[in-house]
């Protein structure tokens, strides 16, 4: 079978470089440049990508073989019927490693026509390092790597303000954009750049905040021959994910005007502020999963999708979004309505395996960030409590015992709070009143909650009652029980 590279397909054509991209792995290529390929594919952007290997192990040998080309295979569920998109990627026009191709990297900086910086470099990427040196080739840390390049454009532009970038970071920090353009203050500062070199910095470039989602799972090994046979050439860089893709950005209008995304039909929102939309993924598709892994492991599911095909489960997993996470986020109703229908469908996708027990590490400080500003902001507007996440609540206190019917559950969380439930649940002598008691100690924890959450009326009781269902192993009765509360 023939080899993927630019000798063996028709894909010849050569593109302006318009993005450089840190990062090449499979993320970014089966999300941004999968996003360039469609500009170029149906809008007159015609734009070529370079990437850049942020770190020093590795030199995306595999990618230079194929000559930039690779991929991408997505999977979807449309109507309740499940389809697979196939494309090849070709808008990678070049690959290069700053570790062996240091002046190299910095002659991009001379390359007019670069107007978009993109970058993954993992939650620690972004990050200031003393050690650095301006004369470094490279310095360690992707930000002053960054920082020396815009300093070379700066300095061989002589200042031209329409010579500055779109910067458009993929890592997932908060205020990912803003924290950047700070890293890079701090090196001009540490390396004596210059005021005017930060002026430049702050003016005339863009520095977005952007969230990003798409579940890419790499190389699709299960399905390698099918794919192979179908393309007709052998592509070791397949990379495989789900359809569902979505990138809000929040920057100035300049970059909504010279990324024609609106002439597409891509997930691509760019919004005044991005908060509420991290709110929003946080709360609905993070807190689903947050809820799915005491309960649906209480009634037997491994999966997401076996939650899903459960018709209680579903039922309850909607009800919980619909009816007590959406009510607490001010967004419009129908832009929350659309994220949960979005949500639910990839649930539901058969081609994404995502076992509860993955997403079950750190569960207690997940329930803290993902579900627990819910139960407030609804307990504080409405007065009442969301019955459903009180249930959760419980189910996730009987998983910290750490067995369920004789099945051990292997706990992945910090020491401490482990011991602490381990402590807790040795005192429990099966009686209403030492479960309250139990309850009670759990729920003023401040180390785990960050509040003592016995001050929500009501709340130890409810917890103590769904516990007690728990025990009698009544868990499927009582989520049927729920809409009747």
């Amino acid at each position: 079978m023939k080899k993927l590279d630019r000798a063996n397909t028709d894909s010849d054509k050569i593109l302006p470089i318009k993005v450089m991209q840190f990062g090449g792995g499979n993320f970014l290529r089966g999300f941004v440049d999968w996003m360039v390929q469609t500009l170029n594919d149906l809008t007159d952007f015609k734009g070529g990508v370079v990437v850049v290997k942020p770190t020093e192990h590795g030199d995306y040998q595999l990618l230079k073989s194929q000559d930039g080309l690779f991929t991408v295979i997505l999977d979807g569920i449309s109507s309740g019927e499940s389809f697979t998109e196939i494309k090849q990627i070709d808008c990678v026009q070049g690959i290069i490693n700053p570790y062996t191709e240091w002046e190299r990297y910095l002659e991009l900086a001379q390359q007019s026509d670069i107007r978009f910086v993109v970058s993954n470099t993992t939650e620690a990427g972004i990050r200031f390092n003393t050690e650095d040196r301006l004369a470094d080739s490279p310095p360690k840390e992707f930000p002053a790597k960054l920082t020396v390049w815009l300093y070379r454009r700066f300095q061989h532009f002589a200042a031209d303000t329409s010579k500055g970038c779109i910067i458009l970071p993929c890592e997932l920090i908060v205020d990912n954009g803003f924290v950047l353009q700070e890293t890079i203050l701090q090196y001009s500062e540490h390396w004596g750049l210059g005021d005017a070199f930060d002026n430049w910095i702050k003016t005339n470039n863009y520095f977005c905040n952007t969230l990003v989602d798409r579940i890419v799972s790499g190389y699709p090994t299960d399905r390698e021959k099918h794919f192979q046979n179908k393309l007709g050439y052998k592509d070791e860089l397949m990379v495989a994910g789900e359809y569902y893709h979505s990138w809000v950005i929040q920057g100035p209008e300049v970059a909504q005007k010279e990324l024609p995304f609106s002439q597409t039909a891509l997930n691509v929102f760019f919004v005044e502020e991005l908060a509420p939309y991290r709110e929003m993924k946080v709360r609905i598709l993070n807190g689903a999963h947050t809820a799915m892994v005491p309960v649906g492991f209480m009634l037997g599911m491994r999966t997401v999708k076996d939650c899903m095909a459960d018709e209680a489960m579903s039922h309850f997993v909607k009800s919980l979004l619909q009816e007590e996470v959406a009510p607490t986020l001010d967004l419009p109703d129908d832009r929350k309505q659309l994220f949960i229908a979005d949500v639910l469908n990839r649930f539901e996708n058969p081609f994404v395996k995502h076992r509860l027990e993955s997403i079950a590490l750190n569960s207690i400080s997940k329930f803290r960030t993902r579900l627990l500003p819910t139960l407030k902001d609804f307990y504080d507007r409405y007065q009442e409590l969301p019955e459903r996440i009180v249930f959760v609540l419980a189910a996730l206190i009987r998983y910290y015992k750490g067995e369920f019917k004789g099945s051990i559950i292997e706990l992945r969380d910090e020491s401490e709070s482990i011991q602490f439930f381990a402590e807790q649940w040795a005192k429990y002598e099966g009686k209403e009143s030492s479960m309250k008691a139990l309850i009670v100690a759990i729920l003023s924890n401040k180390s785990l909650w960050g509040t003592d959450m016995t001050a929500f009326e009501g709340l130890a009781e409810r917890v103590t009652r769904y516990g007690a269902a728990i025990e009698q192993e009544a868990v499927h009765k009582t989520l049927m029980s729920l809409d009747n509360f």
